[in-house]
């Protein structure tokens, strides 16, 4: 029989993506969505071969009659706390009450266990479901892929397209970041998904690659050369930032605030995948990094 799998989530981006590489695995998919949930986005999963169930998220009796035979719960939910502490909270004691054995949260980002509390938002609301989580026999993994590789597309201080430069703090020229491809995330996702003796953490990257390492991608791709420049000090960085977020009180409720950009850049400069799962499941394929550019950089 196959191992039914619970998606919250699915509606997303990456939850979509997660399906989809369930059921080419022969896995069965429930999806649960909100009674408002546009019927354009249940018709897209239902197409998948995704069954959806309408649920009030707010009902954890409700979600309990959902995970019913469940194997695993994958959360790919988005949001700040309301979303990544309550909403996944109640989804996992939903789960607890129906016996599901296993639970993915959301935690697809850089390793936050190895970085300071404080230093990023959405990672310390990550903390927090974690602690949560951790205080129940539920069997947790969380996926750590580094930073979704997309956004090498949109002009950050990283790789900016449009000045045709890139970007570092500190003596970080030829430091590694993390990327992974959503598709990458999907696949791996869906394996640990399957995998009942998935441990508590797992790290995945699509490709390491330093800002000079860009720089030598961006030439042989498309012949030109961009500026490489350090930005400032890794401390004048976090001092950035910490200012630019206290100047911006709205912005706590900015799921994409501008102080949060700066965060997420400080914690890859900052953290490191240094043992890689890519290895654990056979028949994955990871994007090189040359590839992924090449994407959009002609």
């Amino acid at each position: 029989m196959n191992k039914i799998i619970l998606v919250a989530g699915a509606t997303g981006n990456l939850g979509q993506r997660i399906s989809r590489e369930l059921i080419k695995r022969g896995a069965e998919v429930k999806a649960i969505v909100r009674t408002s949930t546009d019927t354009e986005k249940i018709e897209t999963l239902e197409k998948l071969g995704v069954k959806v169930v309408e649920v009030d998220m707010n009902d954890i009796e409700a979600i309990a009659k959902a995970s019913e035979g469940v194997s695993c719960v994958v959360s790919a939910l988005a949001g700040l706390g309301s979303v990544i502490v309550d909403l996944q909270k109640r989804i996992l004691d939903g789960a607890l009450k129906a016996g599901v054995p296993r639970f993915i949260p959301s935690d697809f980002s850089s390793d936050y266990n190895n970085l300071v509390e404080g230093e990023n938002r959405n990672f310390d609301l990550r903390r927090e479901f974690k602690k949560y989580i951790d205080n129940t026999p539920i069997q947790a993994t969380s996926i750590f892929n580094g930073c979704f590789a997309d956004i090498l597309k949109y002009n950050t201080p990283i790789l900016n397209l449009k000045d045709k430069s890139i970007g570092y703090w500190g003596d970080k020229l030829d430091w590694k970041l993390d990327f992974t491809t959503m598709d990458d995330t999907a696949a791996f996702t869906a394996e640990v998904a399957l995998d009942d003796t998935a441990p508590r953490n797992l790290h995945i990257a699509s490709f390491q690659i330093s800002p000079n390492m860009i720089r030598t991608d961006v030439k042989e791709i498309s012949g030109q050369e961009f500026k490489i420049h350090q930005i400032s000090s890794i401390e004048d960085f976090a001092t950035f930032i910490k200012k630019q977020r206290a100047e911006n009180p709205a912005g706590e409720n900015e799921l994409y605030a501008k102080f949060q950009q700066g965060q997420y850049m400080y914690s890859m400069f900052t953290g490191q995948h240094n043992e890689l799962a890519n290895n654990r499941y056979n028949g994955l394929s990871w994007t090189s990094s040359i590839d992924y550019i090449k994407t959009f950089l002609k």
